[in-house]
């Protein structure tokens, strides 16, 4: 019966995590590292708080209510917790229990002062730390008072915090069970906590050290500022000494004070520099030992360290495997594709098979490696250009990396290429049949592919797809394709280039390229406005529609009068953009096909907020405008010297402009409905697998990678333990931020403007459409949950091309993540709607509701009170 409810640290290690929690497991590893020293104690298990709850009936039935609450009722959350957690102290440890405890006390010494934790099974693990959430009690001398906080400790799964962050993790209550570690107190001269990684950077190769007087507990609860010491490569790179005017101190008869240290101390390191570095090492050893960085709880008694907490750094941008020890820098791809949210393995894995450069992976996340890029002068130059064109931050982040000038090594520019076979290739000429060719080049390769993946099932799918994937790179990297982004992209530059220089005017190819032709994705968003005109006519489909509440409204809506002539205009649309959605470079994403309600709110503003012919209206004033603006561009060059040059050379940018800017929104359609094929074909191989009793269900392939995939329809056996633990590494993904840039040492950079020409208090971004608007601001981070009047301004993380039905809707646009030439920016010129992108935290730090002013000319936003 004891070796059931209480072990010895010695007995535990990490596979015993479901008997003694976290903190337990852990600690039982950490004793059995030769040279790491850990106070001795021992553990009442899991199975000891099951059989406590078992035996209260109350305590389900609070459990259930708990269940019930509606997880943004922040008070009813509060209130249930309390009245759990004075339930679980309520409860009488049972006779058995406690016997088998005070045995393993008589062990330590009956009136050894004890620390007694805390050690949930949901706690310290490599995708959720739970840090601080349960309680730990200090200096608890004897046995009743000892068995009276161990019930404390079980009743404090039940904290306001630990039940707030279990819901927002996914994980349930019930399965979460509370162990305890009591374990002999050790009185330090100093305390602290130690990072192998540094917390803030996230460098891989720096060690923290946060070190105060006395007992940690000054330090963890913010009590004084510690010593900071950032250790590398055994020595001290950085050392902060800060003045300790409070610390922590046992009392004789158990618990602990707070005291004032001598003013003669108070700015006294509280570690040498030597004993810092022989930290640092010991940090090392016990990160190799679990295999990941760590937040390491120590204290230092006599001038031997002993370690009494090690848990996962939990908050760290994973590092992508680069099969080296070289440096590497690595570049978001998130950021240019507007999407900065983790991808599930299946959609990492059919971009990197589809993708044109090798592109590792990490937290979820695409990443393309330009650290060969940056050590050749030349080639360094170049990326630094075209990435400070479209996104200055990623520009300022990638200088912060090389102005430390022993990380990327300079190489030599590689020796000039000889000219290509066949001579170089003939500059495009500005015809529009070179845009109206590659279309059909692309909708021929598409065509092939729907005739050729339906005749695909089971391995025989799995074998065609490699040589459709080639047919995609083919597409993609098609020479003229590249050539014609590249013209519009240039000629745009070159036109807000030369006509500031020459007139002032800044970014006047904004207005230059309203409704330009061609353009796919402005296209779809008034071509939803048409939708909203064969909607409008007949009230009964209106209300239908408000109702909506499921993707199977479309055969219901044939009912309603007028709903026939509703569902044609919805499935016309469907069939032209049917593949696309919200973040549509991730192929597990539903598609609007897929979730037609998606699309309801949207249809319903426009039906509520324009006029009939709205979207050939709104098209035809752009188109006007834009010619307006090129004729003044023209007659005020044509007055300056040389002006005749000037205004011939402007034309032709112009024409250039018009003439290919609309196809830079092309090839990403071309792709999503490539995408959409081959995820209809690799969702018919899930059903089957479903229906074949291999899969629970249809969607746990999403959390495999495509050759996991090819492995399951071959074998018709699935790892579910792997599925799971992809399921809860996603779910740990999504609370990490995406840096725009990456190094080898985890070092993680998002960038910095370094601007001094924006009023105090403005929010920075890029400007990338000229004008300025102010507005209510609606933050919105579901096109879904889309609610929009006349004058609002979209406020929201990132916008792909699925959010251009919104843009005809808005008077203008703030986003986090975005450069020039990302899809966001390219419609908000052609809607000509102002908008700033790149503004950190913008939907944190607008409040929805709130009126702003976008200066999309100059770069930053108003908030107005």
């Amino acid at each position: 019966m004891t070796e059931r409810y209480v072990l010895d640290l010695q007995e535990i290690d990490e596979d015993r995590t479901a008997v003694v929690g976290g903190k337990g497991a852990h600690l039982g590893s950490l004793s059995r590292i030769d040279g790491i020293r850990v106070p001795a104690g021992f553990c009442v298990t899991t199975d000891a708080f099951r059989r406590v709850v078992a035996h209260t009936p109350s305590v389900h039935e609070q459990l259930d209510r708990l269940a019930r609450v509606n997880p943004d009722d922040q008070e009813a959350i509060r209130t249930l917790s309390a009245e759990i957690r004075r339930t679980v102290e309520g409860i009488a440890v049972p006779d058995d229990i406690a016997d088998a405890i005070t045995h393993a006390l008589a062990r330590l010494g009956e009136r050894t002062p004890c620390a007694v934790r805390s050690s949930a099974t949901a706690e310290d693990l490599p995708t959720a730390s739970f840090a601080g959430q349960q309680d730990t009690y200090l200096n608890v001398v004897g046995t009743a008072e000892i068995l009276r906080h161990i019930s404390r400790c079980w009743a404090s799964l039940f904290t306001e915090r630990a039940v707030t962050y279990r819901r927002r993790t996914g994980i349930d209550h019930r399965t979460v069970h509370m162990a305890v570690v009591v374990q002999r107190m050790v009185f330090p001269q100093s305390s602290g906590i130690l990072f192998t990684a540094d917390p803030v950077t996230g460098n891989r190769k720096v060690t923290t050290v946060d070190a105060g007087f006395g007992l940690g507990e000054a330090l963890v609860s913010g009590l004084v500022n510690p010593d900071v010491f950032k250790v590398r490569d055994d020595e001290i790179v950085a050392r902060t000494i800060s003045a300790k005017q409070r610390a922590v101190q046992p009392l004789p008869d158990g618990g602990i004070q707070h005291v004032e240290i001598d003013s003669r101390r108070q700015e006294e390191p509280a570690l040498t520099d030597a004993q810092a570095v022989r930290l640092a090492r010991l940090g090392r050893r016990i990160e190799a030992h679990f295999g990941s960085p760590q937040d390491i709880e120590w204290c230092l008694v006599d001038d031997e360290f002993h370690i009494v907490q090690s848990r996962p750094i939990t908050t760290l941008f994973p590092v992508p495997e680069s099969g080296d020890e070289e440096p590497h820098v690595y570049v978001s791809v998130g950021h240019q594709q507007m999407m900065t949210d983790p991808m599930k393995p299946l959609g990492l894995s059919m971009w990197q098979h589809t993708a044109m450069v090798p592109m590792p992976e990490a937290g979820g996340r695409l990443f393309v490696d330009v650290t060969r890029r940056l050590a050749s002068p030349t080639g360094r130059a170049a990326l630094l250009d075209l990435m400070g064109r479209g996104d200055p931050l990623v520009r300022d982040a990638l200088e912060t990396v090389l102005d430390r000038e022993d990380f990327v090594p300079t190489l030599p520019d590689p020796p000039p290429a000889g000219p290509p076979a066949g001579g170089p290739p003939a500059p495009i000429a500005t015809d529009p049949a070179v845009v109206t060719e590659l279309v059909e080049r692309s909708r021929a390769s598409l065509a092939a592919l729907r005739r050729e993946i339906r005749t695909k099932s089971g391995p025989a799918l799995f074998d065609f797809l490699p040589e459709a994937f080639e047919e995609h790179k083919r597409v993609v990297g098609d020479p003229l394709s590249f050539q014609a982004i590249m013209a519009g992209m240039e000629a745009t530059w070159w036109l807000n280039d030369k006509l500031e220089d020459w007139l002032g005017e800044k970014n006047a190819a904004d207005t230059l390229t309203l409704s330009a032709p061609g353009n796919i994705t402005s296209e779809m968003g008034l071509e939803l406005l048409d939708v909203a005109d064969v909607i409008r006519p007949y009230p009964e489909v209106v209300r239908f529609l408000e109702g909506v509440e499921d993707d199977g409204f479309l055969d219901e809506l044939a009912k309603v009068p007028g709903g026939a002539e509703a569902r044609e205009a919805v499935e016309g649309y469907l069939d032209r953009y049917g593949m696309r959605c919200v973040a549509e470079i991730d192929i597990t994403r539903p598609r609007w096909s897929e979730r037609p309600s998606s699309l309801v709110p949207v249809i319903l503003d426009n039906v509520r907020n324009f006029e009939p012919g709205a979207a050939a209206r709104r098209f035809e004033q752009g188109r006007e405008e834009a010619l307006k603006k090129e004729q003044d561009v023209l007659s005020r060059l044509r007055a300056l010297p040389d002006g005749e040059r000037k205004a011939d050379e402007t034309k032709a940018m112009i024409d250039r402009v018009r003439t290919f800017i609309g196809y830079r929104e092309y090839p990403k359609y071309g792709i999503i409905s490539r995408y959409f094929e081959y995820k209809q074909a690799l969702m018919a191989e899930a059903d089957r697998l479903v229906r074949d009793g291999v899969l629970a269900d249809r969607e746990d392939v999403f959390y495999l990678t495509f050759e996991e995939f090819h492995d399951v329809v071959r074998s018709k056996r699935v790892d579910g333990r792997l599925v799971q633990r992809r399921k809860e590494e996603f779910r740990s993904y999504q609370a990490l931020s995406t840096p725009r840039v990456l190094t080898s040492d985890g070092e993680a950079l998002s960038g910095s403007y370094r601007r001094d020409d924006v009023p105090d208090g403005a929010l920075i971004g890029l400007a990338v459409s000229t004008g300025t608007v102010e507005g209510r601001a609606r933050v919105i981070l579901d096109v879904a949950d889309a609610d929009l009047e006349a004058g609002d301004i979209l406020v929201t993380p990132f916008t792909d091309p699925s959010w251009s039905p919104l843009f005809v809707a808005v008077a203008g646009l703030v986003t986090e993540v975005g450069g020039l030439m990302t899809h966001g920016a390219v419609i908000a010129r052609e809607y000509g709607l102002p908008a700033v992108v790149g503004v950190e935290q913008a939907t944190r730090r607008i409040r929805d509701g709130q009126r702003i002013r976008v200066h999309g000319t100059d770069g930053y936003v108003e908030i107005l009170s």
